[in-house]
């Protein structure tokens, strides 16, 4: 594709399928440029350099979060959906967790969402800095949850690149594990149970678990504190 014909929106959608395809390793103006049909050369007239890219691609991603209509539902409500919109975005985008260990990302689709945020919690009863407080306590959790899948991404292309069967030494690693595991009694419990091939569902229950005790939580507080509006 001709430079001229190329657009900054293109590149960007491009860089962010590379980037679910490859990670943050294999992102480089060379693999952007074949997928675009062109010369890594050709790239650089609408980006400076791979970490603008990052910082775009990143930005980009947040506006896939729907933000929900704040008069139309309780906090909670609105609450629980913010969070699970996010944690569904950054396990589609695995690369963005990695991201945040190496990049500050902001750009307008991170501001807008981050707006939305803080106006869920004032509109809760948070006000000023507990408003802040308590949307980075979600944001914390969500992230946190979904280091697993980044993880899981990352290690995945890492044994593809070493020559042999990912699926093969992934099932291998995980074995080894489980034998560390249960020389622990409360870990062997788990694992010798009827359903402990199921046993990777757990972070998905865990993490419905846990955001819901987190905004109880910080309900409660809105309670003590008589601020808080009707809620579920």
């Amino acid at each position: 594709m001709p430079r001229e014909k190329m657009t900054k929106e293109q590149i960007v959608r491009t860089a962010i399928e590379l980037l679910d395809d490859e990670g943050l390793e294999g992102l480089n103006m060379r693999a952007l440029g074949a997928r675009l049909g062109t010369v890594a050369t050709a790239v650089y007239w609408h980006v400076k350099n791979k970490d603008d890219l990052v910082l775009l691609a990143g930005d980009h991603v947040w506006k896939e979060i729907e933000l929900p209509d704040l008069d139309a539902a309780d906090w909670r409500t609105a609450a629980t959906s913010m969070a699970e919109g996010l944690h569904a975005m950054l396990t589609r985008h695995p690369w963005l967790t990695q991201a945040f260990g190496s990049y500050v990302i902001y750009g307008p689709g991170k501001a807008r969402h981050d707006d939305h945020c803080l106006a869920l919690y004032e509109k809760a009863g948070f006000t000023g800095e507990e408003a802040d407080q308590a949307a980075a306590a979600v944001f914390t959790y969500v992230l946190g949850n979904a280091l697993g899948v980044s993880a899981v991404a990352s290690l995945t292309r890492r044994l593809a690149r070493s020559g042999g069967d990912p699926d093969e030494l992934l099932q291998h690693a995980i074995a080894q594990a489980s034998g560390v595991a249960k020389q622990f009694p409360r870990l062997r419990a788990r694992l010798e149970t009827p359903t402990a091939a199921q046993y990777a569902a757990a972070p998905d229950a865990a993490f419905t678990l846990g955001l819901r005790a987190l905004l109880g939580g910080l309900e409660e507080q809105l309670r003590v504190q008589g601020g808080a509006p009707g809620t579920q």
